[in-house]
């Protein structure tokens, strides 16, 4: 397949630009401050955005006061928005400007929604601050006030006037917005709440907002609150430079929010106009919308409220440029923080919910030992620093933790080493079990070639290795009186690679099931870079997360002793199939735009954010790389492991993204075909784009 730009294009992956602007203002001064508007507008423009926000009483500007009752005021304001009007026929998106009109002999706080020169709504506030330094309702009415629904301005007529006014652009997804007015997201129950359930996607706010010591934050809780309740995206833009300090001060604060996820930030107390822009993924807020059934059972509560919204039309043209990437920034690993702050508390909360899920099973089971096997791997070794927070946690022993090494036709010097020095480490009661005689015996019984000499490494051969190791565990278990700890992690269940009903598929507890492979390599180098172990443990555990991902189980040098295999080589680089299982089945993205993203955080290794990762580890891929992992992804995750996921071991959920468990989150048929999502690759290009991406 050729390159395709148009892939390259976030409105064609269920993204939408926007900006909120922030202008500079002079008081009383119409002209003045429509003018700073239009340059912004101008600026969101270029930068490829279908919808810009401004300020609460921009065009006059807010802090007018009694001047608000001046016939001159009042008429230059309409003048301003007659300017914006003219204005915003040269480009396609929508403007949202906030001023004052006289409608019926009355003064309302107003937002005019305005595409190429139309009006497409006024939508009054609904609730007028009268209180500490608040005097709204001296100069203006409530919403409440209004009886009619249609107004008359800048020559245009039937223009729909309200409340409750839905704009609802029918793109790809389709998606609709809604506008309040400041003061209406501080009440108990914001207009917004109604307007998501009546099917807004993306809400916004007209504010202007003094500051104070630390409203800051208070505005920061309160818009990301309000996003993630209505499961929306939430535009919020206060007044700045030029508002009348007589009283108060302001500080342009302007913040977008999606699902409760800070997008953009303003500069706080920037003396000039300043514009933001932000991504909004539409489709995930409706895939959210979709999976959280209670967000339904309200639309059906409230349904006798949520009638009294009207709907307008917007006939929005969305950017063609052929190569728009997105300007917000995702981790390349989404389970895994590149903050440093943010993943020792990941790291904090994983292990002890891990701990606490194992501690409870060892409690109700009444069993004070635990059997496991350590192959000198990531997950064995996590699960087994999982086991001896555990035993400390219950005030056992470590001893108590019966820990095997079990070599096998395949087992390399280096893992081997790294067992026994992990197992010294943790303390725990150690003991190397040579799988090799009770494999051969077993191959003998079977009349496989191997047996007589011949070099056949095939599945059989392989399986034998893992179901004696499992074996061995589950009658050692049985033995001591102890709890097979399994070790298989997330990303193994989702592509399949394990051994059905043995190996890192079978144990009574696993602790792992829910922890991918890329967030476990960071649990151990964490662990390592805080000295939980000491600095001896700390230097095996980093060259454990330094050794090449192998099974282990067909031999590949003179000796036998070293293995052949190399996991990522069959199923895939695991940061990058780990970035597929997450927005998989935490978001249910289409492979199309999965690749999109991937491209995004993995095409150049020097852009974006790294967690602690060295230089010479951080790898690029081509989106020809991606789109062939993502196939193997595919047809290993929908096509031929359900299976095996449809019957694992008890395992504590972890993640929000981080559980293919049957019954702690992912539910799927084991006979499903994959054939929508191997058509969805043909969407994506084989090769990079030869010119330049604007993002």
């Amino acid at each position: 397949m050729e390159t395709r730009t148009e892939f390259f294009n976030i409105y064609n992956h269920g993204f939408i630009r926007i900006a909120v602007g922030v202008p500079e203002v002079r008081v009383a001064d119409p002209v003045y401050n429509a003018a700073q508007t239009v340059e912004l507008m101008r600026q969101a423009a270029e930068q490829h955005t279908v919808l810009t926000v401004f300020p609460e009483l921009g065009l006059s500007s807010y802090t007018c006061e009694d001047l608000f009752h001046q016939q001159a005021l009042l008429e230059a304001s309409g003048a301003a928005l007659q300017t914006v009007c003219d204005a915003s026929q040269a480009w396609s998106m929508v403007s949202v400007v906030g001023l004052p009109l006289e409608i019926d002999q009355q003064l309302f706080n107003c937002a005019a929604v305005i595409r190429q020169g139309r009006i497409l709504g006024v939508v009054p506030k609904t609730f007028l601050p009268g209180y500490r330094e608040f005097y709204e309702v001296r100069q203006f009415a409530p919403a409440a006030n209004a009886h009619r629904d249609t107004v008359s301005l800048c020559g245009q007529h039937d223009i729909p006037f309200g409340e409750k006014l839905l704009f609802h652009i029918d793109g790809a997804p389709p998606w609709t917005f809604f506008v309040e007015i400041c003061e209406d997201l501080w009440v108990p129950i914001p207009p917004s709440s109604f307007a998501a359930l009546a099917g807004a996607t993306v809400l916004l706010n007209l504010s202007a907002s003094n500051v104070t010591i630390a409203k800051d934050a208070y505005r920061h809780s309160l818009v990301s609150n309000q996003s993630a309740r209505c499961l929306a995206a939430y535009l919020y833009t206060a007044a700045g430079a030029g508002e009348s300090t007589t009283d108060l001060a302001w500080d342009g604060h302007a913040l977008v929010y999606e699902n409760g996820s800070l997008l953009a930030e303003s500069e706080r107390f920037k003396p000039a106009s300043q514009l933001i822009t932000a991504d909004l993924d539409i489709e995930r807020l409706i895939q959210e919308r979709l999976r959280m059934n209670t967000f339904g059972q309200s639309i059906q509560l409230y349904r006798h409220e949520l009638t009294a919204f009207r709907h307008i039309d917007v006939p929005l043209v969305t950017p063609t440029a052929d190569r728009i990437m997105p300007d917000r920034i995702y981790d390349r690993f989404p389970y895994v923080p590149s903050d440093p702050s943010q993943r020792n508390s990941r790291c904090y909360e994983a292990y002890n919910i891990q701990v606490q899920g194992l501690a409870k099973r060892l409690q109700s089971a009444t069993i004070d030992k635990v059997v496991i096997g350590v192959s000198g791997g990531l997950d064995s070794t996590h699960a087994l620093i999982v086991s001896a927070r555990a035993m400390d946690l219950l005030g056992y022993p470590r001893t108590h933790i019966l820990a095997y090494t079990m070599p096998g036709f395949a087992t390399s010097d280096r893992t081997l080493a790294n067992a026994h020095a992990l197992m010294r480490a943790i303390g725990c009661r150690a003991q190397e079990l040579d799988i090799r005689p009770s494999c051969e015996q077993m191959l003998r019984d079977l009349g496989h070639p191997y047996a007589n000499g011949e070099p056949v490494y095939d599945v059989t051969f392989e399986n034998v290795q893992a179901g004696e190791r499992t074996s061995h565990l589950f009658r050692l278990a049985n033995h001591h009186q102890a709890l097979v700890v399994g070790t298989g992690d997330l990303s193994e269940l989702a592509l399949g690679w394990c051994t059905y009903g043995v190996g890192d598929h079978m144990a009574h507890y696993s602790v792992n099931a829910s922890v991918p492979k890329t967030l476990i390599q960071f649990l151990i180098r964490w662990v390592a870079d805080t000295g939980q172990l000491g600095p001896k443990a700390s230097a095996v555990l980093r060259d454990i997360v330094a050794t090449e991902f192998s099974p282990e189980l067909v031999p590949g040098d003179a000796r036998g002793n070293q293995p052949s295999q190399k996991t990522e080589d069959v199923v895939g680089p695991y940061e990058l199939q780990d970035f597929n299982v997450y927005y998989t089945t935490r978001l249910g993205y289409t492979p199309a735009k999965i690749a999109f993203l991937a491209y995004h955080c993995w095409r150049d290794r020097h852009l974006g954010r790294w967690p602690d990762i060295p230089e010479d580890q951080r790898q690029q891929y081509t989106i020809g790389e991606i789109k062939r992992w993502l196939s193997v992804f595919a047809w290993r995750f929908f096509k031929i492991s359900q299976f095996k996921r449809s019957c694992i071991p008890n395992a504590p959920k972890v993640g929000s993204g981080g559980s293919l468990s049957p019954r702690g989150d992912y539910r799927a048929p084991s006979d499903s075909e994959a054939t929508v999502w191997l058509q969805q690759l043909e969407r994506i290009p084989d090769h990079d784009p030869e010119c330049s991406i604007i993002g």
